[in-house]
């Protein structure tokens, strides 16, 4: 399985030339560098909750402008997108396989801003060995101890490093891709990525760094 980043929390996992998007949203495309076009080829396209740096209408449009990708979301994002006519299917309490993929679905709670609602949040278990959880660190998610890869949130309004790597440590994947960093100019993320090889190198955990639009990794 290749994933590749696209900034932020835009992400496409990919296995037998079959492809699912995650969470298109305004801070991978707001300085060019990722465009619509970059996802023609797209089979799938998650949405995991409304917030506008996982879900932008007029971006998911443009891509759907050139691709034939379903939709799958959850109920809260789905209203938006009854309203805007585009197509969709619901997927937030279940298990479904597309393709290659199998992809578990189940609430998660976004941890908490400020001064917002918190959104409905879907988390993912993908063919068994990734755990998406999005922008969660609940506690519910460490019965996904010892998966094969996190994908997990580095910086942002609602956690510190001390709660994010905590969290990761005792998840124990073998090996993380961090996300959520699309707000940082480069130099602070590759310094705290830094920071974070170090300590999961210390607990045999590989952290992955990614700087680039379109970098991947393979599991």
């Amino acid at each position: 399985m290749k994933i590749s980043k696209y900034l932020h929390s835009c992400l496409v996992f990919e296995l037998d030339g079959y492809k699912i998007l995650f969470d298109p949203g305004d801070y991978s495309f707001i300085e060019g560098l990722v465009t619509p076009q970059m996802f023609a080829d797209v089979n799938i396209i998650v949405i995991t909750h409304i917030h506008p740096d996982h879900f932008v209408i007029d971006i998911l449009q443009k891509i759907m402008d050139v691709s034939d990708a379903q939709v799958l979301t959850n109920s809260q994002v789905g209203e938006q997108l009854q309203k805007a006519g585009i197509e969709f299917s619901i997927l937030e309490d279940a298990t479904e396989h597309f393709g290659p993929f199998k992809l578990q679905a189940f609430p998660v709670q976004h941890a908490l801003i400020m001064d917002n609602p918190l959104p409905q949040m879907t988390g993912f278990i993908i063919n068994d060995k990734v755990l998406h959880p999005v922008d969660s660190m609940e506690d519910k998610l460490l019965k996904f101890k010892d998966l094969e890869l996190l994908i997990m949130v580095t910086m942002a309004p609602f956690a510190s490093e001390v709660m994010i790597s905590a969290f990761a440590d005792r998840l124990n994947p073998r090996q993380i891709l961090p996300v959520h960093d699309g707000y940082a100019k480069t130099f602070f993320i590759q310094k705290r990525y830094a920071a974070y090889a170090k300590h999961f190198d210390k607990l045999g955990i590989k952290f992955h760094e990614v700087y680039q639009v379109g970098d991947s990794i393979t599991i």
